[in-house]
């Protein structure tokens, strides 16, 4: 603590950055959250840990492929729901407060591997940067993969510069974190091993002592990943198959990988610069860090260890033909930024070079202040929303057995099980064989007809008689029984 108030009070620039970069997190949080199905669903199992009820042994499943991650991040995050008396916004509230605390770590870990300069531009893109101010204004797992990612990767540098023990534990423990964040961050076992790998052949006369740091860090992955390992090791693989055959169905030849990587690389810089690049200056801006690695592979240089991580994480994107949404870039936002901050701080630093590097940090301020929506869009109000539906439902529930659903989207109706939840009227869960006595169906867009609707949630009911009708803040709610 003493060295980071000694560090904020002789760096005005960095206090005013990181008082930016927290602002725009928190601002109007509580009219813009997102609280859709995934954060009612969470929310859910979040509150049943904090009562003692359940405790999972295994995460949420991935969007696409269905493969379930790891719990860390229900528990990482569950202190701020209690925290919050149960109001889902303390949720979002935890994730905006480590995605500010990120902005801080990031500049401690850049100052100390390169220097305060590239450490302090590297904070205002990460600051301003409307990608990451997204990530960090609603509750999801892949939200916190920039920082778990960044703090990976530094304790892996560490533990090779210091030779401690405890950084090596340290980084297994917080690779073990990213993937639980998200799977894409397995594309970082190749570039740890090589490092691991190179250090050991630069080291031969401590042989021992390195394998048994290694087999340190082998068990904290392992001992963090269990509850995933075991989940896996008891239904058959199931976990390893999806993710395989993930990749395995998105395309095997050698021009097929080479499009994705250029593709995703296109993407990487319209998410990190909110500009659409001509494609082939990003493809020369590839080649150009391709080249800078190629050029320092003989030295022992810091920048050289990012790059290395970058290429090859992009490398492993290549293998993945999908939709490159945004959130599956996060292993490389803040590698990113650091690189392109090394670029622009020149050695010399001359009354041009000062120049070009503030009128880029200038124009990307720019460019990304166009997608900050709490600031020129009217509220959504998710949450209040959320609530006033879950009241109605609420107020004409009659039987103890009852169920709610949503149409279109059938799993958003988690936002309003959550609030009926903490009020002790639970709905029957949706996977429940357990016949309901009434249903209660939440139309957030036209959805009729209602009774008929071939969903499994109505169909099962077999609803023939609608017994109510209310409309709250826009959207529908029918009372139904049979």
């Amino acid at each position: 603590m003493r060295r980071i108030l000694n560090i904020l009070t002789k760096n005005r620039a960095l206090i005013v950055t990181l008082i930016i970069g927290v602002f725009l997190r928190f601002y109007k949080l509580t009219g813009f959250v997102t609280f859709l199905g995934d954060q009612g669903r969470d929310a859910i199992i979040i509150k049943r840990i904090i009562t003692l009820e359940h405790f999972p042994a295994i995460g949420p499943p991935t969007s696409v492929g269905q493969i379930y991650l790891g719990p860390f991040y229900y528990y990482f995050i569950a202190p701020w729901l209690l925290l919050s008396n149960f109001n889902p916004i303390g949720l979002a509230a935890g994730v905006a407060f480590f995605s500010s605390l990120y902005l801080l770590i990031n500049y401690l870990i850049v100052s100390e591997l390169f220097n305060k300069k590239i450490a302090l531009i590297s904070t205002i893109l990460l600051s301003f940067s409307s990608v990451l101010i997204n990530f960090s204004r609603f509750s999801w797992n892949p939200n916190l993969l920039p920082l778990f990612s960044l703090l990976t990767i530094y304790f892996v540098i560490k533990s090779l510069k210091t030779n401690k023990w405890y950084y090596f534990a340290l980084s297994g423990a917080f690779f073990s974190f990213s993937i639980q964040l998200h799977y894409l961050s397995l594309f970082l076992i190749l570039p740890i091993s090589i490092v691991y790998l190179i250090d050991l052949l630069k080291e031969r006369k401590q042989l021992i002592h390195k394998f048994i740091y290694l087999f340190i860090c082998l068990f904290s992955f392992i001992l963090f990943s269990s509850p995933l390992i075991i989940f896996d090791l008891r239904h058959n693989f199931l976990n390893s198959k999806l993710f395989l055959a993930l990749f395995q169905s998105s395309g095997t030849s050698f021009l097929t990988k080479l499009n994705s990587l250029f593709d995703s690389f296109y993407f990487l810089n319209i998410y990190s610069f909110n500009i659409n690049l001509n494609k082939y200056f990003v493809y020369s801006l590839l080649f150009f860090l391709l080249l800078t690695f190629v050029t320092l592979i003989k030295k022992s240089s810091n920048i050289k260890t990012f790059l290395l991580f970058f290429l090859l994480s992009m490398l492993g994107m290549s293998f993945y033909n999908g939709l490159k949404h945004p959130h599956y870039f996060g292993i490389l936002y803040p590698l990113y930024y650091v690189i392109i901050s090394y670029f622009f701080v020149f050695p010399k630093q001359s009354v041009w070079e000062k120049f070009l590097t503030i009128f880029f940090v200038l124009g990307f301020i720019f460019l990304n202040f166009q997608k900050y929506p709490h600031f020129r869009n009217p509220s959504n109000n998710q949450i209040i929303i959320a609530k006033n539906v879950a009241q109605k439902i609420f107020d004409n529930v009659k039987k103890e057995k009852f169920t709610v659903t949503s149409l279109p989207e059938k799993y958003s109706d988690s936002t309003y099980r959550y609030f009926l939840e903490i009020w002790k009227k639970r709905a029957i869960e949706k996977d429940s064989l357990d016949k309901a006595d009434e249903l209660f169906v939440v139309c957030e867009k036209k959805c009729t007809p209602v009774i008929g609707n071939p969903m499994w949630d109505i169909a099962y009911f077999a609803p023939n008689k609608i017994v109510g009708e209310w409309s709250v803040n826009g959207v529908k709610i029918y009372k139904l029984i049979r």
